[in-house]
């Protein structure tokens, strides 16, 4: 999101970053800095005086969110589950920052290449997909994920794509967001643990290893040596990270299944 802000011509006016907000490196370098997203410094965010704070669901707690809201600042609250429910907080953030101008290219380009993705890959076979998010224990992505939208929406099947049985949030977070609130399942269940035994199981014919949030690279590749799969390791921010690279990752990510 900070990333964002920067690309639809928001600089100047991003008062502060957390500790691990790193694109535009040369941009965020200049920025205060408040904390990690589980330990921000509250009171320090409040002392800056922001019209806007901008919070995600997993990233963030809520009693900072709250504490936030008590002290009269607005809450941008980000969490979406789906390729298009990301593109629709993108244009709800342009609209409340004012930004729209600026971000048209941006959002109309990953609008475009939404359509042109479903419509490629509509009616084809889907390649089987595993993608893994980290390590010790493997933790991959359920069907109620932004990243196991993605996958499929490029093409893909995500082998662990399952509905879980859900959970409610402790209590509402509260958005400007057009989205509404909804329960959400358990991080374990939106996230969840699973062997290579389990991954062998499902039978995938394609295995994604991204470099974040785990760092996966070539030390990691044993441990898919077995598998009668294609293993690739790719870019993470290209598959997660919604917002100015969505574009960017549609086109990659079917291109790969493809």
């Amino acid at each position: 999101m900070t990333e964002t802000l920067f690309a639809f011509g928001l600089g100047r006016r991003v008062v502060a970053v957390t500790d691990y907000c790193t694109h535009p490196p040369e941009d965020v370098a200049t920025k205060t800095r408040v904390g990690g997203t589980k330990n921000p410094d509250v009171q320090k965010i409040i002392a800056l005086r922001p019209d806007l704070v901008v919070v995600n669901v997993e990233e963030n707690r809520k009693p900072d969110a709250d504490a936030l809201r008590a002290a009269g600042i607005e809450l941008f609250v980000s969490f979406p589950k789906t390729v298009r429910e990301g593109l629709a907080e993108l244009r709800a953030l342009a609209r409340v920052t004012g930004s729209e101008a600026t971000a048209r290219p941006i959002l109309d380009e990953f609008a475009r290449t939404l359509d042109e993705t479903e419509r490629l890959v509509q009616g084809k076979p889907r390649t089987r997909v595993f993608c893994a998010i980290w390590k010790n224990p493997y933790m991959t992505v359920n069907g109620e994920t932004y990243i196991g939208d993605f996958i499929e929406t490029c093409g893909g099947l995500n082998v662990f794509r399952e509905r879980q049985r859900q959970f409610p949030l402790a209590a509402e977070y509260g958005s400007v967001s057009p989205l509404p609130a909804e329960k959400v399942a358990a991080r374990d269940r939106r996230y969840p643990r699973v062997s290579l035994e389990e991954v062998a199981a499902r039978l995938p014919e394609v295995i994604l290893l991204p470099d974040e949030p785990y760092p996966f690279g070539e030390k990691d590749l044993p441990d898919f040596e077995q598998f009668h799969a294609k293993l690739r390791l790719i870019d993470g921010k290209l598959l997660a990270w919604c917002g100015p690279r969505s574009a960017d990752g549609l086109r990659f990510l079917r291109g790969l299944l493809e």
